[in-house]
């Protein structure tokens, strides 16, 4: 079943790197990022997996947690955050599931529901889990994405996006295209302009009645 944005994200437990864990459970009341990758020891997932490590203290400034995935047992994971420390310059310093029978991967429709798990199999049996979700406190997902195993993951966009994510649910703004923080934002259309003006004592600019922006709210 596909997993989409609204939905519920899917509850599992599962071993990891940190022990065993209850998706749900171990999200508490943060956000959370759940990556995931086709197989231990591939070159692009390396350079991924060390930029996280670089970017969790961002991630953790924005109340998020962040947990890897890999189609491997736990053991691998170890092996292999060694050579990601030595390549990368970062240890690996959050959670990595082990998923070598597939469990979680089908849970979140990271691949056809009838692949087996178990050896062998290579990263172009998996080439799918390569899935971003980002998944709110009330555990609903957010938004998602998957790139082909041969381009490496925007993470500076995952950020940026849960930025904008954050910045909708505290203030039920939109953002434009490009949007950083500190730029002026959209005013929902669900939003009157009668609202809109008790809202934004300071003003805002109409550039069409459905498009409407204001400063990014503190």
């Amino acid at each position: 079943m596909a997993i989409r944005i609204g939905d519920e994200a899917p509850d599992f437990t599962a071993e990891t790197t940190e022990g065993t864990i209850r998706f749900h459970e171990w999200i508490g009341d943060q956000w959370a990022i759940l990556f995931s990758h086709p197989k231990d020891f591939t070159p692009v997932c390396t350079t991924e997996l060390g930029y996280m490590a670089k970017l969790k203290p961002e991630f953790a400034k924005r109340n998020t947690k962040i947990i890897g995935l890999s189609i491997d047992p736990v053991t691998n994971h170890s092996q292999w955050a060694k050579d990601i420390e030595e390549t990368q310059g970062t240890a690996v310093n959050y959670p990595m599931i082990g998923d070598a029978d597939l469990n979680v991967a089908k849970l979140y429709d990271m691949i056809h529901p009838n692949a087996s798990g178990g050896s062998p199999r290579t990263a172009n049996d998996n080439a799918t889990i390569r899935a971003v979700f980002l998944i709110g406190p009330d555990k609903k997902v957010k938004a998602t994405f998957t790139y082909p195993m041969s381009a490496g993951r925007n993470f500076d966009e995952a950020l940026r996006l849960l930025d904008a994510l954050q910045l909708n649910a505290k203030h039920s703004v939109a953002t434009p295209v490009n949007w950083r923080p500190g730029d002026d934002v959209i005013i929902p259309t669900s939003v009157s302009d009668e609202n809109a003006k008790k809202k934004y004592p300071e003003g805002f600019k109409t550039l069409k009645p459905y498009l409407r922006t204001v400063a990014q709210p503190k």
